[in-house]
């Protein structure tokens, strides 16, 4: 295969040197990846090795600016001009300034995929000094694995989480996590609902009564079984028809539950350009665990209603960052742009010494969420996960992975091994039909994800 004209161009003599390899074949600390940044000064290429996290706020410390991801239409429109698919990490490409890794410099070869066929060009390290003399040196990259993130310990949350809070926001750390996050307490339709789920005598009067006591919750779940997604036969006229005709009682009270506590807290303007929204996530995967928790054996199925739930509020924690740490949130979104290979938690960690997810699951345990919900929040992360209601974490895992796979923007993927279907009892092949099919109604699950915004 021959080099793109314009990639030819911007290697210039340095072309004899350069060798075409399967990407797939070379380590990935000698890969490089260029970022697209700008601000009101002007645009800027930055430069690292592609499986480093790019600290965003140290780069601008060094520069003296405010750079964050350029916007994806206008990044679109640079890919057009040069006529590529992808830009590889060559500056003169643009002819931009641009800011190289100082770490770069210390490899022995460099690899710049060209984003078609699974192609890289290798170089002497030598020769992409010279292409990138002019560049500046500045050290921004940190390695992942340097960053410790607790995937595993629940009982260092609480002091983590302490930790954070005061290192950002100063206050006095207090006895009860609820005041120091000065958080509001569970709703009270999500504290019925609780009840409700552990009264053994309950019945579908009951959640009706719950859902029509809040006028707002009553025409989403009316809106929800209305929905094309369902296909109800007939007009749904009212939450007794919803409950009893279409969405059935386990699934009403945790959509209840999980619409409950999404407005106990103020959705953020901000997100990371890129992503799906809050609620288009929460659908999402609560569409994701409550497939695969049916698709088990039946003596190891978990429970439906708390897959479900436990999909609906995975992303809590996004809510909580976003009001715990108000000034950081941005910088947390922004860092998430220009690091779409490395997991949210990790660069959470990095940033503010804690995750969504241990987060999220300090306040469920404090509202008296159930364990299984609590747990599955926590370990979502972490497929390795063998503790109690461990199932949940990993219906968590595995949605995630197969929806990012098919390109829903919910953050970095990972692959997944044979093994961990069998230990689910899943059959792999049977699951990816399902997916495939569940993504081919996109339109639907934006819609409700709609309803959930109203």
């Amino acid at each position: 295969m021959e080099l793109p004209v314009a990639v030819q161009q911007a290697l210039g003599e340095s072309a004899s040197g350069v060798a075409l390899r399967d990407a797939r074949q070379i380590a990935v600390n000698e890969l490089l990846r260029m970022v697209l940044l700008n601000d009101g000064e002007g645009n800027l290429q930055a430069i690292c090795r592609k499986d480093e996290l790019i600290d965003l706020s140290l780069l601008n410390k060094h520069l003296g600016r405010d750079l964050q991801l350029m916007k994806r239409r206008e990044q679109v429109r640079v890919r057009e001009r040069a006529g590529l698919s992808e830009l590889p990490a060559l500056p003169s490409l643009t002819g931009w300034p641009t800011v190289v890794d100082s770490q770069v410099d210390d490899l022995p070869a460099v690899a710049i995929e060209l984003g078609d066929q699974n192609l890289a060009m290798v170089m002497p390290a030598e020769d992409f000094r010279g292409l990138t003399a002019e560049a500046d040196r500045v050290a921004f990259a940190v390695d992942p694995a340097s960053i410790a993130v607790n995937l595993s310990d629940h009982g260092k949350d609480r002091d983590q989480f302490n930790t954070a809070i005061k290192k950002f926001t100063g206050l006095r750390i207090q006895q009860r996590l609820e005041d120091t996050l000065e958080l509001p307490p569970l709703p009270e339709t999500a504290q019925r609902i609780i009840h409700l789920r552990v009264n053994p005598n309950a019945v579908m009067g009951d959640l009706v009564d719950i859902v029509e006591s809040d006028p707002s919750l009553a025409a989403q779940v009316v809106s929800w079984a209305s929905s094309s997604f369902y296909a109800a036969a007939g007009q749904v006229r009212s939450v007794h028809d919803a409950v009893s005709r279409v969405l059935g009682f386990d699934l009403v009270m945790n959509l209840a539950m999980g619409l409950s506590l999404g407005r106990a807290l103020k959705k953020p303007q901000d997100h990371p350009d890129g992503y799906v929204d809050y609620w288009q996530q929460a659908i999402w995967q609560a569409q994701s665990a409550g497939i695969l928790a049916s698709m088990m054996p039946r003596g190891e199925r978990p429970m439906f209603g708390l897959a479900y739930l436990a999909g609906l509020l995975h992303n809590f924690g996004h809510l909580v960052l976003a009001q715990v740490f108000p000034p950081h949130f941005k910088l947390v979104c922004r860092s998430l742009e220009v690091n779409p290979q490395i997991d949210s938690s990790v660069t959470e960690h990095y940033l503010l010494g804690i995750t969504r997810e241990q987060i999220a699951s300090q306040l469920m345990e404090n509202w008296g969420m159930p364990d299984e919900v609590t747990l599955a929040i926590r370990y979502q992360k972490n497929p390795g996960y063998n503790g109690d209601h461990c199932v949940y974490a990993k219906l968590l895992w595995l949605g995630r992975q197969l929806l990012t796979a098919r390109g829903i923007a919910l953050g970095a993927g990972e692959d997944v091994s044979q093994s961990f279907y069998d230990e689910l009892g899943l059959d792999r092949e049977k699951v990816e039909e399902q997916f495939d099919q569940l993504v081919e109604s996109k339109d639907s699950i934006m819609a409700m994800a709609g309803m959930m915004n109203q």
